[in-house]
């Protein structure tokens, strides 16, 4: 009996040493386990996935199979640990990017409405995007979105035609989307904004140095420009009235070319156009917003001479002297320069880029 008992403590013993070293190699190995290695969590998995029962090894031709997680499965289980990459209409040159994830998904339209309140006052334009996880694709938001998101990227545009973003429109952001994740416990990734400024600063110098606008001017010699008329010759030429009093010149993606406006203070309206009479028109081309501003120019000096020649007028610049070919040469050298500028510098004459940056 009594060496009966010492057989059991010390199997007893064995197996107590052998889980004390167990424990301890697993401890000595956490350490070198990156984060992202982590497996997706039970709760995350579906049904019969990463069940607890052990499943035994059997010398049997019905071998049960171990059931592995989808990698649909393991994707939704990590999707709040890796930030997807930015929206395509994001530019980091041009916007101050702020990248809000929230443990719960949140209804964009709520979160939207929240921050418009903290984020009032700010002089730039602030873009909203949303990162649908079951179309893998950022969609733009605004104060009607209904849909709810783990992800949110915030853009704050640098530089426009006022001028570059100052450190108090940082600090304003800063503190209204702070204010904002509180509200619905969100992370917020706010990155540094000495470097930003530096940024904004730069930009604008480089898109004052570009930015150039077209003024022609086409003045009555005699009579008044009769208001009918001049609507059916514009539209002749394939330009439309908008709702900001001037007849636009658009490409087949409906972005304006060039705008032709009175030279007179009053706006152009449709209901008006009957009884209007006017001394001149004044067409605008806008460099740095179309993508071939040669040909766009030309096509602009074409309507002015057809309206000249139709309405008995001269075509003349802002000093009242008429455009020779001498001026026209000049100018298209000076287009092509600056949209050359523009294409070395990374941002392409005309696209959403430089639309948002001279606007």
């Amino acid at each position: 009996m009594g060496l009966v008992g010492v057989g059991g403590v010390v199997v007893v013993g064995i197996f107590a040493f052998n889980k004390w070293q167990e424990r301890k190699q697993r401890k000595a190995m956490e350490p070198l386990v990156p984060a992202s290695a982590q497996e997706p969590v039970l709760s995350e998995l579906p049904a019969g996935v990463g069940s607890s029962e052990r499943v035994e090894p059997v010398i049997s031709a019905d071998v049960p199979v171990r059931v592995q997680p989808s990698a649909k499965t393991v994707k939704d289980a990590s999707a709040r640990r890796v930030p997807p990459l930015l929206p395509p209409e994001v530019d980091e040159r041009a916007d101050w990017v702020v990248r809000v994830e929230s443990i719960e998904p949140v209804v964009a339209g709520r979160l939207w409405q929240a921050a418009s309140e903290q984020l009032q006052g700010v002089a730039k334009p602030v873009r909203w995007f949303g990162f649908s996880d079951s179309d893998n694709r950022w969609e733009a938001l605004g104060p009607n979105s209904g849909s709810s998101y783990h992800w949110v990227c915030v853009a704050l545009q640098l530089v426009d035609r006022r001028g570059p973003a100052g450190d108090a429109d940082l600090a304003r952001v800063t503190e209204g989307l702070q204010r904002m994740c509180d509200i619905f416990m969100a992370i917020p990734s706010l990155p540094a904004k000495a470097e930003a400024l530096n940024q904004a600063v730069e930009l604008d110098r480089f898109c004052a140095g570009v930015d150039i606008q077209i003024g022609v001017n086409v003045v009555a010699r005699e009579q008044a420009f009769a208001g009918t008329k001049l609507r059916g010759l514009a539209e002749a030429a394939g330009l439309e009235l908008l709702e900001d009093g001037c007849f636009h010149a658009r490409d087949e993606q409906g972005v304006s070319q060039f705008v032709l406006g009175n030279l007179e203070s009053s706006l152009f309206v449709a209901e008006d156009m009957r009884g209007l009479t006017t001394q001149g028109v004044t067409l605008t081309l806008d460099v740095p917003r179309v993508a071939d501003g040669v040909r766009v120019f030309e096509r602009m000096m074409t309507v002015a001479q057809q309206l000249a020649e139709a309405l008995n007028g001269a075509v003349v610049d802002d000093n009242r002297s008429p455009f020779g070919d001498k001026a026209v040469g000049l100018i298209r050298a000076q287009i092509e320069q600056f949209q050359g500028q523009m294409a070395e510098y990374g941002i392409a004459p005309g696209s959403g880029l430089a639309r948002r940056l001279f606007s």
